[in-house]
């Protein structure tokens, strides 16, 4: 997943959402849309894609899904890749 053309992209999403500021309390896939200036679908399949491996996980605030990391999960993976995996 974070091995393909479009990696940089989900890294970059993972590193804005470590960023004190505006990302700290989560972030929607418009806002991410809008930050790294690619289309909603495209940012969406991103999030999505990043949920789907545990790092990122969801709330809800006024209807709307709101993203947020899940450091521990991202360590995890960051130990397998150092051990080799």
């Amino acid at each position: 997943m974070l091995r393909t053309s479009t990696d940089e992209t989900r890294l970059r999403i993972l590193a804005w959402l470590k960023e004190p500021g505006p990302a700290t309390g989560g972030v929607t896939a418009d806002a991410v849309a809008e930050r790294f200036s690619m289309p909603r679908p495209v940012a969406v399949t991103h999030l999505r894609l990043l949920e789907a491996t545990g790092m990122l996980r969801t709330s809800r605030s006024a209807g709307r899904v709101r993203y947020h990391r899940d450091d521990m999960r991202i360590a995890e993976v960051a130990r397998m890749f150092e051990k080799g995996w």
